[in-house]
């Protein structure tokens, strides 16, 4: 047996009376700790949270237990035997036998969940926090809907009729004995292939369960005796306590837009999307167990560190919301230009900035005028052993970032036979390998803490618009708009964004510093200053350049077109490309 199997607090059995029921009920940890009560959704029992309990159990009193009609409980008879009055005599018996003269923190998954709503609206005085997952308040579900259909906006019907599509299989619930003779008759066969399939949620001892069959067909019950009802008749359900709603943003059967409108009925609410299925304390036991932790820990006014303060503020629901408050946000080459712009446009935007730069005091100035939270770093990207120890200095100070901006670049153009293999060297190791480094490091602690982010990299329109002008910069940036198209498809499955931002002719510092080869270094301050006079009478600055990087960001778009040239010329890289190198052969000569 390994070390870490050996710590997990064994698992202790009893039996508890319900309503006409007996309950299998099932502790691990220290019964003097703070007591979180996990409650289990359909068609599952108490050992789908088997992970999540084992991690939990190191620091709380983790009690679980079969609801009625699933696994060691007893199964009753008829339909009204599973409405939720009966549910919550089960929910404050197991209360009163497990943790009789305290608060507890409750948490539900799936039907588990629409019980812990349940719960925390009619007996709040027996919970100390509440988190769901995957299981919404039917009352919400039903005022919800009535919301959208009553003003009937495309966006709203189609979220409607989302809902209800997801749903289908509670219409079909509602039929007699068709659902249980299925679920006997081999269903559950097909439903753990699914389970593998669609969730990536593997069988392993006690999940899926061998009574599933028995179960699923007794749990029935639960949406023939509170589904329609509910829906009809929808009570005005509110709760003080402090609430955390895990929103899995892949979930088939609740939409995540059900969370619109809860922060009304629940004053102190804290949202968590993650980019995941219905079963995600199978699928993410470790994050889900993590966000309990942090949610109790706040709750309780226990110690945080810097990272936890920081997701937990994000997630918090508040009237005066901005739409990146606790988010971290790295931006390479954000000493000037473009770079400059997107740290302000974050920052404004209630961000935490990490703002890094080949030179130090600029990066401090940016710092300085994105607020008091910011960090100015110096790094140089194209160093690989640099890029390492600044990540891993983000990491140490400020925790994972949620979103990163591989913007720093350099300029070149002259004659493909003027640039020396020194030239080629530095112009890849800036504009393509910074953006591998910075991709590279901080795309694998997105992916290893499990909660999705963002990556941007700035490529150029010169990307898909040929020049005899600029052979170097041009194969940079194309390089980094297919590592940004290789990357997207890569990540997206573990909810990783990746954007490539195109810029046309944008008014930025890259103009003064750029190298023109092939010339003295007079004739190189001529034609600096040509481009930058140029660029100056274009008039598009680097702020309408941010703006559109924080719009792909929250709309995870894919290739953005800045400039209107930028956008004519992505068109006719694909309409016309032979046009596009006709115009590529004019220039210098």
């Amino acid at each position: 047996m390994s070390n870490k199997a050996a710590r997990v607090p064994p698992v202790g059995r009893r039996r508890v009376h319900g309503e006409g029921v007996d309950l299998a009920v099932y502790e691990q940890g220290d019964p003097a700790r703070p007591t979180l009560l996990l409650v289990h959704g359909y068609p599952d029992t108490h050992a789908m949270w088997d992970e999540v309990a084992a991690l939990l159990a190191e620091r709380f009193h983790v009690v679980r237990y079969d609801v009625r009609g699933a696994g060691a409980s007893s199964r009753p008879f008829g339909r009204k035997r599973y409405a939720l009055d009966y549910l919550m005599s089960d929910m404050r018996a197991v209360l009163d036998a497990t943790a009789p003269d305290r608060k507890v923190h409750l948490v539900g998954h799936d039907w588990g969940s629409i019980q812990g709503w349940e719960a925390a609206c009619t007996m709040p005085d027996r919970f100390a926090s509440f988190t769901s997952i995957s299981g919404p308040c039917l009352d919400h579900v039903a005022h919800w809907m009535r919301r959208k259909l009553a003003r009937p906006t495309p966006s709203n019907l189609r979220r409607a009729a989302g809902q209800a599509a997801r749903s289908g299989y509670i219409y079909f619930f509602q039929t007699p004995l068709l659902p249980e003779l299925l679920w006997l008759g081999g269903l559950t066969r097909l439903f753990t292939r699914a389970l593998a399939v669609g969730e990536g949620v593997a069988p392993r001892p006690g999940h899926p369960a061998r009574t599933m069959a028995r179960d699923a067909a007794a749990g029935v019950g639960l949406y023939r005796a509170n589904m329609v009802r509910r829906l009809r008749s929808p009570r005005d359900r509110r709760t003080d306590v402090p609430t955390q709603v895990i929103v899995p943003t892949r979930d088939l059967f609740v939409s995540p837009h059900l969370v619109g409108g809860l922060g009304g009925r629940v004053p102190e609410l804290s949202l968590r999307p993650v980019p995941a299925g219905h079963w995600v304390p199978r699928s993410h036991p470790g994050l889900v167990a993590r966000w309990i932790t942090e949610h109790v820990t706040g709750v309780q006014g226990g110690p945080l560190t810097a990272a936890e303060s920081r997701t937990l503020g994000r997630a918090r629901v508040r009237p005066e919301r901005r739409p990146f408050d606790g988010s971290l946000v790295v931006v390479t080459g954000a000493g000037s230009g473009i770079g400059r712009a997107t740290a302000l446009a974050f920052a404004g935007r209630g961000a935490e900035v990490v703002a890094a730069d080949l030179d130090l005091e600029t990066a401090r100035r940016t710092a300085e005028l994105a607020g008091p939270a910011a960090r100015a770093f110096q790094v140089d990207v194209s160093d690989p052993t640099a890029m390492e120890d600044f990540a891993k200095a983000v990491l140490h100070e400020h925790g994972v970032p949620d979103v990163v901006v591989n913007n720093a670049g350099i300029g070149m153009a002259g004659s493909f036979f003027d640039h020396t293999a020194d030239d080629w060297r530095k112009v890849l190791d800036v504009n393509l390998w910074g953006v591998i480094h910075g991709s590279r490091l901080f795309a694998a602690q997105m992916a290893e803490r499990g909660q999705g982010g963002h990556i941007v990299n700035t490529a150029s329109a010169a990307a898909f618009t040929p020049s005899r002008a600029l052979p170097a910069y041009s194969t940079s940036k194309a390089a980094v708009l297919m590592l940004s198209e290789c990357l997207r498809a890569e990540l997206k499955g573990r909810g990783i964004g990746v954007s490539a931002i195109c810029p046309g002719i944008v008014d930025t510092g890259i103009t003064r510093t750029a190298r023109f080869v092939g010339q003295d270094e007079a004739g190189q301050a001529r034609s600096r200053d040509r481009a930058a006079r140029a660029y100056a009478r274009r008039g598009y600055g680097p702020e309408r350049v941010a703006e559109r990087i924080v719009a792909a960001v929250r709309d995870d778009r894919a290739v953005v077109p800045v400039t209107p040239e930028a956008r004519l010329g992505r068109l006719a890289s694909r309409a016309a490309p032979g046009a596009l190198r006709l115009l590529a052969r004019l220039g210098p000569g």
